[in-house]
């Protein structure tokens, strides 16, 4: 009969940790929500609060399918402010490479003398 009591234990941890995921991610969805206004956020928190079970299958029953929409959105925003950071961190190309390039356009007769000239003075100046 021990057996039970751990499997038991062990199952009951497992819902409580589970039920504290469903928790945290439904409220950080309500804060997170841009098409909730603040007295929708409030209502919906007080529904979490007062009810706590049937406040968030409430939520996930109404709001749920827009959840996963949402996080998407957000992680892609993140994503995106951070190649923006990277490429910012990592600089522009040296004028020495630029130079490089022209020489070799110039080389090869894509572009005159003239125009190797001005983009020349325009790296430069």
């Amino acid at each position: 009969m021990p057996i039970l009591h751990i499997f038991w234990s062990i199952f009951l941890i497992f819902l409580l940790v589970a039920w504290f995921w469903t928790l945290i991610a439904v409220v950080s969805d309500i804060f997170s929500s841009d098409d909730l206004d603040g007295m929708g956020k409030g209502l919906w928190m007080l529904g979490v609060i007062i009810v706590p079970w049937l406040g968030v299958l409430l939520y996930l029953i109404i709001r749920g399918d827009a959840m996963q929409e949402r996080s998407r959105a957000a992680a892609e925003k993140l994503q995106e402010a951070q190649k923006a950071y990277i490429r910012d961190a990592a600089g522009a190309v040296s004028t020495a490479d630029e130079l490089d390039k022209l020489a070799k356009l110039k080389n090869d007769g894509v572009i005159t003398e003239e125009e190797f000239a001005a983009q020349k003075a325009k790296l430069l100046g």
